[in-house]
């Protein structure tokens, strides 16, 4: 009986993941310990990153960007890939919230992806030479920002919300095929792009003095971004109610 009542409870504290007023009573409860965790964590994360963190023998002190080119990488795509799985949700199973999010969410997957590029154009000017090549990893990321900005274009074009939404989700799943060629780019195609550093299926080849501000970063990133989205979730909530009264 313990095991079924823990069970159904859990089931409820995760219906904040697909209820918009279950969202906004969990959001409202956890949106400044996320605010006061971001500040901490990037304040140390730079802290680690500029006075902590070595130079790296080669790269010199231009491997910093590093700390902010690789959180927002890993971000855009995790946008994405959350974007991609609330709409088979709102499309297949009929939960609106999906749609909720997506339009909320959007344009933060967006800069994340405009800090990606940018930082990585700063990076790739010392070490290449160039600020951009059609290397198949940066060309896939700069396909990814275009989706983006389509997304966002779409939301802003059409007046009927239930056909814009449907489109939008439909196209978020069509374009979460270059998920995988931004993930495996590297591995596939012969490019300038350096693989992978941090793999699940083995040790990391980035030294413990980097990886450290690396993960403190990448925390400070997810915190940051959660923070805008849950604004973003509630202010898109409050719209939909206006507009329904």
């Amino acid at each position: 009986m313990d095991y079924v009542l823990n069970f159904h409870w859990k089931i409820v504290d995760l219906m904040f993941l697909i209820n918009p007023n279950k969202f906004n009573q969990v959001a409202d409860y956890i949106f400044r310990p996320i605010l006061v965790l971001s500040i901490l964590l990037f304040s140390l994360g730079l802290l680690f990153s500029f006075y902590i963190s070595p130079n790296d023998y080669q790269q010199g002190s231009s491997v910093r960007i590093m700390y902010v080119h690789v959180p927002s990488a890993w971000l855009a795509l995790l946008t994405y890939g959350i974007m991609t799985l609330y709409s088979i949700a709102a499309l297949a199973f009929k939960i609106p919230f999906g749609f909720i999010f997506n339009t909320a969410v959007a344009p933060i997957g967006a800069i994340f992806t405009l800090i990606c590029i940018i930082s990585g154009s700063l990076w790739g000017k010392p070490m290449w030479g160039t600020w951009w090549v059609w290397d198949a990893r940066l060309t896939s990321v700069a396909i990814l920002f275009i989706i983006y900005l389509i997304i966002i274009f779409i939301n802003l074009s059409f007046e009927n919300r239930i056909l814009r939404e449907k489109i939008v989700a439909i196209f978020i799943l069509v374009g979460s095929v270059n998920l995988p060629i931004i993930k495996f780019s590297v591995d596939w195609w012969n490019t300038l792009h350096q693989p992978a550093t941090i793999s699940k299926l083995s040790k990391p080849s980035i030294d413990p003095s980097m990886l450290t501000p690396l993960i403190i970063m990448t925390l400070a990133f997810m915190m940051i971004g959660l923070a805008i989205a849950i604004l973003r979730i509630k202010t898109e909530i409050i719209s939909r109610k206006s507009h329904l009264n």
